[in-house]
């Protein structure tokens, strides 16, 4: 049965605008908000759980509302809104029509498949969302085994990185682990550590990544940390022209893993 809301007083709607943007709530609720219908489908073919759909049949087909509840495993509860409540809710207005609530997956490292030459993407203690959500893109564009988040300092299933990652964190392996962890790991699975690093001597160019390999990306503050500048199998840098001697964490990796892939002849 479908419910029709109608006021921004109905508990449903609050209890959204809390998930939404209390991390706390997520936590201690277990779920997150996904907008928008291809990061709600994507979410669904990945095995996640919807437990409420809400729509704005001003803003969707019945067509797609059709798809996703037969994409699901288990019935959802469904109420429509008015694009005046629905525009409340999303952080884009007018756009897409569905908001769905959702029961995170948390992945470990006996998730991830280990190919004859992996490649990771490591990042630690990532702090902003969208960020994480530009990293996530480059990983599904490169078909990357599995991006590893190291002590990390957002929520990866914050609104904000699913729809910054476009629905990326849904396609793409992702565990959270602590740095300790994650060093022990790579080793155990004979993983070359790459570390990024304006201090290296090396250029990401000049050095062979074809073997089986992690891209260990700093944070956006500070960089690579102590453990991992002294772990890392080898240290890489980004020749830089200008006058900043820095870029963009989702950047920079985009670049480094890209060169891999090319080294690889874009094949696994």
């Amino acid at each position: 049965m479908v419910k029709t809301i109608a006021s921004f007083q109905n508990p449903l709607i609050r209890n959204i605008l809390l998930l939404r943007d209390k991390p706390r709530e997520r936590k201690e609720k277990n779920l997150t908000v996904i907008e928008g219908i291809r990061e709600i489908k994507l979410a669904l073919g990945a095995g996640f759980t919807i437990t409420h759909l809400i729509c704005c049949r001003e803003l969707i087909h019945d067509n797609d509302i059709e798809e996703m509840a037969a994409a699901s495993s288990v019935p959802f509860e469904m109420a429509e809104v008015p694009a005046e409540i629905y525009n409340r809710l999303a952080y884009r207005e007018d756009h897409g029509g569905a908001i769905a609530l959702a029961i995170p997956k948390r992945s470990s490292f006996g998730d991830l498949h280990i190919e004859t030459r992996p490649l990771f993407l490591v990042l630690e203690s990532v702090e902003k969302p969208g960020n994480l959500g530009a990293l996530l893109r480059t990983a599904d564009a490169a078909n990357l085994d599995g991006v590893i988040i190291c002590d990390p300092q957002t929520d990866i299933y914050n609104p904000n990185a699913i729809r910054s990652s476009i629905g990326c964190i849904f396609t793409v392996p992702v565990v959270t682990s602590s740095t300790a962890e994650t060093i022990a790991w790579l080793r155990s699975n004979q993983i070359r550590m790459f570390g990024t690093a304006l201090t290296a001597s090396r250029f990401y160019h000049e050095t062979d990544l074809r073997g089986p390999a992690a891209i260990i990306m700093g944070s956006e503050a500070y960089g690579l940390s102590k453990i991992w500048m002294e772990e890392a199998d080898e240290l890489i840098k980004i020749p830089m022209s200008g006058k900043i001697d820095s870029m963009n964490v989702s950047a920079s990796a985009a670049i480094v893993v890209f060169e891999a892939l090319r080294q690889r002849n874009f094949t696994k």
